[in-house]
């Protein structure tokens, strides 16, 4: 049977390879890369979102890893676009659930890291015709936007006192929904230490919870094996063990 299978799966990934439908899509996907291949964000920084609008049934966004990258899940119906930052179309979302990159996009480039530090290529024009291309088909997108997170290293200097929760700026992202122009809205804070070490605190309690109640389930298996070992024990015995 083993020796069979062989011969046969080699045929199948031959036929896949010069089926033509399999090849350009599989060229398709190469071309436009995945912009989320770096992650940076600090959990000194969260980046909230206040609104979405328009409103639309199916259409749903979050910020992922305090203020590192937006997803977008697109279950409308419609074409939901979002826009570079000349104001350009940088991807898009389809009814279908296709999620294509405009190439053209200077945002196809800069977001391909934290801190936008890459260089722009000359084919990069915000203002020529979108030349979209495959990225997958998962009617989502997941993308560094620079626009909800601050791009430095250094501390931002609206923050006056590192223990204070300090509002670093407001933020917008222009999408359409269908033919409907809309933006996504938000804000950046800084967020002191202290926050932090109550998470981390959390954390400490929760073990030390879970530890406590593997040590009761420990002690009770112990005394149900001595009960059993040794003579029966009379019922008032019995219930003075009992937990």
């Amino acid at each position: 049977m083993r020796r069979r299978r062989a011969p046969l799966l080699a045929a199948c990934l031959a036929l896949v390879a010069l089926h033509p439908a399999c090849a350009s899509a599989a060229s398709e996907a190469q071309v436009a890369q995945s912009p989320v291949a770096d992650q940076g964000s600090s959990y000194r920084y969260r980046s909230v979102i206040t609104s979405v609008m328009p409103r639309a049934a199916g259409l749903s966004v979050q910020v992922l890893q305090f203020a590192d990258r937006l997803l977008l899940v697109n279950h409308t119906g419609r074409t939901v676009t979002i826009y570079g930052y000349e104001g350009e179309p940088y991807a898009r979302v389809l009814a279908d659930g296709t999620t294509e990159l405009n190439v053209r996009s200077p945002a196809y480039f800069l977001n391909k890291t934290f801190y936008g530090d890459v260089s722009v290529p000359p084919q990069a024009d915000a203002k020529a015709p979108p030349r979209w291309q495959l990225l997958d088909r998962t009617a989502s997108l997941e993308w560094h936007d620079h626009r909800i997170h601050y791009t430095s290293p250094a501390v931002p200097p609206q923050v006056k006192d590192r223990g204070k929760r300090t509002l670093i700026f407001d933020w917008k992202i222009p999408i359409e929904v269908g033919s409907q122009p809309g933006a996504v809205r938000g804000q950046l804070f800084w967020v002191p230490e202290s926050s932090s070490v109550s998470v981390a605190a959390i954390a400490v309690g929760a073990a030390i919870v879970l530890a406590g109640l593997a040590f009761v389930a420990l002690v009770r298996r112990r005394r149900r094996g001595e009960g059993g070992a040794g003579p029966a024990q009379n019922g008032a015995e019995a219930k003075r063990e009992a937990w």
